[in-house]
């Protein structure tokens, strides 16, 4: 295959707009499958990566996804299997907290025997990616990778798109992905408009080291003000989220080390066991972005661009992922019944495909965080009674596994 040029007068299939792990790993998968691509990746090759201490929980269905871009023999010593999930309802109790926990028994074990996911850190995750992207773009297997490169404009016409960078380079392309953040200027170019809604709260997040055993469970306490969460790490360290009143966050990531951690022991000690902190602290708001479509003429939004959700369950970059899986889909599909995999037709599918599952996803973390985030008299036995009856109920439980898990037959093929 030819290698693309944005120079060149002719079409290439695909061009990327962001190059975080969303991005990138659609590129990857989109040149495997013959498509020529660009990846406009604006970060500055000479910089030093900032320092980012999250921790993605990566689900049994994107972690088979990752699997196809090559990444998993990179990231062998930094993951951490994801064993189960326990969610303990917090607040005042007559009978005790009642919580719910569902693991890898509870998923169907006659496939890769994945666990429910992976624990895998993020900086890791974007090293992986960029490595294998690098590799290929080394080749003639049909990828160019423009560093340093901003979108500028997007202009529509009959035929391909033309997408204008900064520097002046035009590039004409049958699709553009916009993989390019929550605050995207590919959807401000075509004028798409956003479902916006503040929390009024912000997180604390730090990894800590734990004085007792996680044993790979990712658990979450549902306090009155916000729920506390531990992400399971190799070495017996966890990655906690604390979900805080707008403004307490930010002032606990200002405190000294000895004091954050004297406020987290007195507090959660009971819970996750003692922890001290394993590194920078930070805080960041809560707030939920939802794009009102997730198409436009000859483009396609993945990831935060189309949805920024509660990160309540991990499930942002999930969804982010089977954006990818279903856009390959589509492409693939497209070409082989000799169709145009960026006209109406085809992002019509992707757009039916994967708004009502970026809605239902939206709307059920934010109905959880509603629901649990309160010492109301009223909703404290019933949501102590649905607890109780999903870790009580087998097939319940199985469900919400397989659903946690993204391991589901109706999800893209990448995935199962």
């Amino acid at each position: 295959m030819l290698k693309p040029s944005p120079a060149s007068n002719e079409p290439v299939d695909l061009v990327i707009v962001g190059a975080g792990p969303v991005g990138t790993s659609l590129a990857i998968l989109a040149v495997q499958r013959g498509f020529s691509t660009i990846l406009v990746d604006a970060r500055d090759p000479s910089a030093t990566p900032a320092t980012d201490t999250r921790t993605f929980a990566i689900v049994r269905g994107s972690w088979r996804m990752l699997g196809a871009t090559g990444v998993h023999p990179l990231l062998e010593g930094v993951t951490e299997p994801l064993n189960g999930l326990e969610a303990v309802d917090g607040g005042s109790h007559v009978f005790g907290a009642p919580g719910v926990i569902f693991g890898n028994e509870d998923l169907p074990q006659d496939d890769d025997g994945q666990p429910l996911g992976q624990m895998v850190p993020s900086a890791a995750l974007q090293k992986a990616l960029d490595e294998v992207a690098g590799q290929i773009a080394g080749t003639d297997q049909g990828l160019i990778i423009l560093n340093g490169a901003r979108f500028q404009a997007l202009e529509d016409g009959p035929g391909p798109a033309t997408v204008l960078l900064e520097d002046g380079t035009r590039i004409r392309t049958r699709l553009v992905a916009a993989c390019d953040g929550v605050n995207s200027s590919v959807r401000t170019a075509l004028g798409i408009g956003t479902e916006d809604h503040d929390y009024g709260k912000s997180v604390f997040a730090a990894n800590v080291k734990l004085d007792r055993p996680h044993e790979g469970i990712a658990r979450q306490l549902f306090m009155p003000e916000g729920p506390f969460a531990t992400l399971p790490m190799p070495d017996n360290k966890a990655n906690l989220a604390w979900y805080m009143k707008r403004g307490a966050a930010e002032a606990l990531a200002e405190m000294p080390v000895e004091d954050i951690e004297a406020e987290l022991n007195d507090r959660f000690a009971d819970f996750a066991g003692r922890m001290t902190i394993d590194g920078p602290v930070i805080s960041y708001p809560l707030k939920m972005r939802l794009a009102q479509a997730m198409t436009g003429p000859r483009v396609a939004l993945l990831g935060d661009a189309a949805h920024r959700i509660n990160p309540l369950a991990g499930q942002g970059l999930n969804l982010g992922f089977k954006d990818v899986a279903a856009l390959i889909d589509i492409m693939v599909e497209s070409r082989e019944v000799g169709l145009d995999h960026g006209a109406a037709p085809a992002l019509e599918r992707y757009q039916q495909w994967r708004r009502f599952d970026m809605t239902s996803v939206a709307l059920f973390m934010d109905v959880i965080d509603r629901a649990f985030s309160n010492d109301n008299a009223v909703l404290k036995p019933l949501r102590g009674l649905a607890m109780t009856a999903a870790n009580k109920i087998g097939p319940l439980r199985r469900a919400m596994a397989r659903q946690a898990s993204a391991d589901q037959s109706h999800l893209p093929s990448l995935m199962q």
